[in-house]
């Protein structure tokens, strides 16, 4: 897979990605301290690259971080039980070729569509994609 645009984001195929200042395992640690200080969730963090290694591979530094509110899942939930195949919420941070480290996660709005989500969960989604996108564009840039 080549590289996204060296634009500092860009949305394709359901997901934003954010170039970063900070390198990979930097940029999942100021996620976590930065979701943990505003009482959200980390389920799980999985270093990719770290897997690819125990099995005689090599990848560039790419960590999955999981997290999310399950107050505000189990509701889109209630709704349209499927949705929590994209829920909790995803960001992964990843290195591309040219050493440049990229965040990359769902857009709330193609998460609205691929799951048929009614107009009455707009508020919802968009303050979960206001909060990704400040979430992104902090941990980035801080």
């Amino acid at each position: 897979m080549s590289s996204p645009p060296a634009t500092p984001d860009f949305v394709a195929d359901g997901m934003v990605t954010t170039i970063s200042r900070h390198s990979v395992p930097d940029l999942v640690d100021y996620l976590v301290e930065f979701l943990e200080g505003k009482g959200v969730t980390v389920f799980a963090r999985i270093d990719h690259a770290a897997h690819a290694a125990s099995v005689g591979l090599s990848l560039r530094p790419t960590e999955l971080l999981i997290f999310g509110d399950p107050a505000v899942g189990t509701e889109l939930m209630m709704d349209r039980q499927e949705i929590g195949l994209d829920l909790p919420m995803k960001a992964l941070a990843w290195q591309d070729e040219n050493g440049e480290t990229w965040l990359t996660y769902d857009d709330g709005v193609w998460l609205a569509k691929r799951h048929r989500l009614g107009p009455h969960h707009a508020a919802t989604l968009q303050a979960v994609e206001v909060f990704m996108s400040s979430i992104a564009r902090t941990a980035t840039q801080g």
